[in-house]
């Protein structure tokens, strides 16, 4: 018996692998063992097919709330993760800007600049040569 919608998780795969890119998916799909394959699997149809799967909200404005929320909860590795993905949704560095900045406003300033810091590493990673 499956944990989920076998539909609902090809939609949610689909939609990971085009934010967070094919490469970081498989890579963690791959890794997954006994113990971790089910939550990876029901992550991916419940967050990614369902949260993501519908077109009231487009991937862009997803990604900003989704750095807002994740900033706030202080998850700089998942902040990390979304972030690259943010920016694969066309997510500017000036709007990466406005969110940390509100990100500092509603949750502090020891956030924001958590968030400047990680930012400001993927931004060198990704900056043109």
């Amino acid at each position: 018996m499956s944990l989920f919608d076998e539909d609902m998780f090809l939609k949610g795969l689909e939609q990971r692998k085009a934010t967070l890119g094919a490469n970081y998916v498989e890579k963690n799909l791959a890794a997954a063992d006994d113990f971790t394959r089910p939550f990876q699997e029901a992550m991916t149809a419940w967050c990614w097919g369902f949260g993501w799967g519908d077109d009231v909200i487009d991937a862009k404005t997803r990604s900003m709330m989704n750095l807002a929320m994740i900033g706030a909860l202080g998850q700089m590795t998942e902040w990390e993760i979304h972030l690259k993905g943010a920016m694969n949704n066309g997510v500017s560095k000036e709007e990466i800007r406005a969110i940390i900045h509100v990100v500092g406003i509603y949750c502090g300033v020891p956030q924001a600049l958590e968030c400047f810091r990680v930012a400001k590493g993927v931004l060198a990673e990704t900056a043109p040569d």
